[in-house]
């Protein structure tokens, strides 16, 4: 009887934060979204009104704040970042510039409603950019260069959302990304451990191990992880009938 039949791996983890990641249902992202823009532009279009009544009270600055939820530029940029919003002030008024961020007029100068603010700080609270998703997940898997995070972004196996301009990333997958870096082992890496603890096993034999489901094993955007506890015990059964443990 070939000897990879003699090892049976009993570990099988539970991971419901693997499982989480699977589940992650970018279309009802998208759907949810689109609601709250419409919800959003139907606001922006009812402050519009009352901004051009306050305009022929001659309303001040104070009262549009404090009174209509109306914040000047650096009233809003002020106010994001006392909410954990860091942007450069250019950087922000470049997105109002685009139209990125919605505004109203009052005479010749512009206001953001609080309803867009809140918003821009909810979104920063369950999304994070490209970048800052990159960066967050290079703690854990410092392998990774840019490119090849855009890639997985790019094929779908790291799930995102265009909201505006923007492409973002859900934080609950970047969590579960440097969940799976920090628990399990691509099957690069399983093989390379394997070979460090004196197994010589070519890639291809482990991975029919792996199609034959003699290996616990998670799909993850299309790659294949093995859980630490998973390795481990095949390290050991391994080493055991080798008589080297």
């Amino acid at each position: 009887m070939p000897r990879g039949k003699r090892i049976v791996i009993e570990t099988e983890p539970k991971d419901e934060v693997v499982d989480g990641y699977r589940n992650i249902d970018v279309s009802n992202i998208r759907k949810k979204r689109e609601k709250t823009e419409k919800s959003l532009t139907s606001s922006v279009s009812d402050v519009f009104k009352s901004a051009q009544q306050l305009y022929k009270q001659r309303a001040t600055e104070d009262d549009l704040e404090s009174k209509h939820k109306l914040y000047s530029v650096r009233s809003a940029y002020d106010y994001l970042r006392s909410k954990g919003v860091y942007i450069s002030f250019r950087a922000f008024g470049g997105r109002i510039e685009r139209g990125n961020i919605p505004y109203v007029k009052v005479g010749r100068k512009r206001f953001i409603p609080q309803s867009v603010l809140n918003d821009i700080v909810d979104t920063k609270d369950d999304f994070y950019t490209v970048r800052e998703a990159y960066s967050v997940y290079k703690k854990s898997n410092p392998n990774i260069n840019f490119r090849a995070f855009i890639g997985r972004i790019e094929k779908g196996s790291v799930p995102s959302v265009k909201i505006g301009k923007r492409r973002l990333i859900p934080r609950d997958a970047v969590d579960a990304l440097t969940h799976i870096s920090k628990n399990y082992y691509s099957v690069s890496e399983a093989v390379r451990k394997l070979h460090k603890a004196g197994i010589r096993i070519k890639r291809n034999a482990f991975e029919r191990r792996l199609d034959r489901g003699r290996i616990p094993h998670q799909k993850v955007g299309g790659r294949r992880f093995i859980h630490s506890d998973v390795l481990q015990e095949l390290v050991d059964k391994e080493l055991t009938l080798r008589g080297k443990a």
